[in-house]
């Protein structure tokens, strides 16, 4: 199991920097730019998987600053927003490096921001919704740059696994 999250965390590392470089190649204005999407802009969704890693994280080693919304712009800067997001990615990857097969399986408890207080459920059942969230998101991403004329790059796990 710890191979199979390790293979994730790196691929996820993986995905976010082709994503970030393409969306350098964008004005801070087209990335901020109304895109339809759920979280409205590029900007505002790469801030959102920011927030929301920076929420799990939190709750998974019980530590650092919680956030207390899901959406809004904590780094209206793109550089500091993809300097964030490097760091988080380091962050999960090492935090994976540190687990093993048994720990995965240990039960964590957090309250939700919205709804219900003292939820329990296994890490490695935490760690699957992180991860499925990111895959969810990145394809709206993915969207948002060819819909503004752009090469969204190959994010395919298959490409990671190739030397992508």
């Amino acid at each position: 199991m710890k191979a199979h999250f390790e293979t994730f965390a790196a691929y996820n590392a993986w995905a976010n920097r082709r994503l970030y470089v393409a969306a350098a190649e964008m004005t801070d204005a087209a990335r901020k730019a109304e895109a339809g999407a759920f979280f409205r802009s590029l900007h505002l969704t790469l801030n959102h998987l920011v927030v929301t890693d920076l929420l799990w994280m939190g709750r998974i080693e019980q530590s650092g600053p919680q956030p207390t919304s899901l959406s809004g712009e904590p780094y209206p800067d793109f550089d500091e927003l993809r300097t964030a997001r490097e760091a988080l990615d380091a962050r999960i990857i090492g935090f994976i490096e540190g687990e093993t097969d048994e720990s995965l399986m240990r039960e964590i408890s957090y309250d939700t921001i919205t709804g219900p207080k003292g939820v329990t459920q296994r890490l490695n059942e935490t760690l699957a919704h992180v991860f499925n969230h990111q895959t969810h998101h990145r394809g709206q991403r993915h969207q948002m740059l060819t819909a503004a004329g752009r090469d969204a790059p190959p994010l395919d796990l298959l490409y990671f696994q190739r030397g992508g």
